[in-house]
């Protein structure tokens, strides 16, 4: 991933100095389960705890002649560990090594993801505490339709990244596979013994069933999982854009001191991290399209797979940490105009009450057509009508007075009424 869109803490996780750090773990790891079975020496153990090292500028110029990753790293670790070095990768194959340390890169980086998930539920929730009471008018179609408040869209948010947390513990244990079966998986060169040490010693669980590989259904469930973070990410991102609209205008992301969003227009305040999130979510949605074509594998093996995860992993799990971090701040910060939400809500005399009064013509009796009938036509005669009071004309129309009173018209207008069961929802989500 290129540096704009990363940052230290994942970034790390995705160097090749930690990939060939978590290679050499688990060559470590088996080699100490071969002594505590009484394959090899545990001198031999000891020695290559004690000498085993890397470089990598060193493993890139014998991968440059000898074409293979893998041998590149074990002939420089040799360099190092001298003749004790012959015990190392013993009854092993590449994929062995490969899939075992992915593995470990994935569940730190399923680690990290997972704390940015809490601090973004944290944040969210603080602002639907805030925001509970604050008044809006909710919208379908793009449309006015009737009133909520932004703490209900809110706690919307605050329920799908908790189900997304869900999922993220579910998918810990998948993720947390290794295997240590040899060429085809069949165990042939190495006792399945071993590979039960060995993933004890790391952390992680043999996969029941490798052929040469770890199946990739395994990674594609963790791309998806992050797709489906990325989607709701964008969902959010998308809401304030449209929110942030000159002519809507009810919130606004945090514009810094200093800050220009306009190399030609001075007046320019744009939802840049909104935008910058909506785009990054389809990178990591089109990766888990990759990570479910990688399933499909020749017989035992191939290596179709390989290339494509080189690119996918590092960069999906560098976005998504990423994303969570400019989310986190972007809610936190976030401007919220409760005025305007009032504005909007009561454009053309509180049509969005529309619904209110209808309902409450069908309560004195009268047919629920000849009520919509009244109702859609002083709603439409104040539509896009400049002074145009829905209000008003309800009030005056003879037939509504005919069948309310005054008192009764102004509670339809009131949004007490729309909101008094959110409480509800707060309660579950513990708002």
């Amino acid at each position: 991933m290129i540096e704009r869109y990363t940052l230290p803490e994942m970034g790390e996780l995705w160097t090749d100095e930690y990939k060939f750090k978590t290679w050499l773990q688990v060559e470590i790891a088996v080699c100490e389960a071969q002594a505590e079975l009484g394959r090899i020496p545990q001198a031999a153990v000891d020695e290559i705890k004690a000498k085993a090292n890397f470089d990598v500028a060193r493993i890139l110029e014998i991968e440059a002649e000898v074409r293979h990753d893998v041998i590149a790293f074990l002939t420089n670790v040799n360099e190092y560990v001298g003749d004790a070095g012959r015990y190392i990768h013993l009854g092993m194959t590449s994929s062995d090594v490969l899939d075992t340390a992915l593995s470990l890169q994935i569940v730190a980086s399923h680690k990290v993801i997972l704390s940015h998930v809490e601090q973004l539920i944290q944040v969210i929730r603080n602002q639907a505490q805030d925001h509970r009471n604050t008044v809006m008018i909710g919208r379908s179609h793009g449309i006015h339709a009737e009133p909520m408040t932004f703490g209900f869209k809110l706690a919307g948010w605050l329920a799908e990244v908790l189900r997304h947390r869900e999922r993220l513990c579910r998918i810990q244990d998948e993720i947390s596979v290794g295997q240590i079966s040899g060429a085809v998986g069949t165990y042939a060169n190495i006792d399945p013994e071993v590979e039960a040490l060995t993933c004890q010693k790391l952390g992680l669980k043999p996969d029941t069933a490798s052929t040469q590989v770890i199946s990739r259904d395994v990674h594609a469930e963790f791309m998806t999982t992050l797709a489906g973070l990325a989607a709701s990410i964008e969902r959010f991102a998308v809401e304030i854009r449209n929110l942030q609209r000159t002519d809507v205008l009810e919130v606004e992301e945090f514009f810094a001191k200093g800050q220009k969003g306009s190399s030609a227009m001075p007046h320019k305040r744009n939802p840049i991290k909104s935008e910058r999130l909506t785009g990054l979510a389809r990178i990591i949605r089109t990766n888990a399209l990759a990570a479910l074509e990688n399933v499909a594998l020749w017989h035992e093996r191939d290596i179709s797979h390989s290339s494509v995860e080189r690119v996918i992993f590092p960069d999906s799990c560098i976005l998504m940490h990423f994303m969570l971090v400019e989310t986190t701040k972007l809610v936190q910060n976030l401007q919220v105009y409760p005025e305007n939400m009032i504005r909007n809500m009561n454009m053309y005399g509180g049509v969005v009450f529309s619904q209110r009064v209808l309902l409450s013509l069908v309560e004195k009796g009268v047919g629920r057509e000849d009520a919509y009938r009244i109702v859609q036509e002083c709603a439409h005669a104040a539509w896009n009508t400049e002074g145009g009071n829905f209000q008003a004309l309800i009030s005056q129309d003879p037939q509504v007075k005919d069948n309310l009173s005054a008192e009764e018209i102004e509670a339809a207008f009131n949004p007490d009424y729309q909101l008094r069961n959110l409480d509800k929802v707060y309660q579950r989500l513990g708002i």
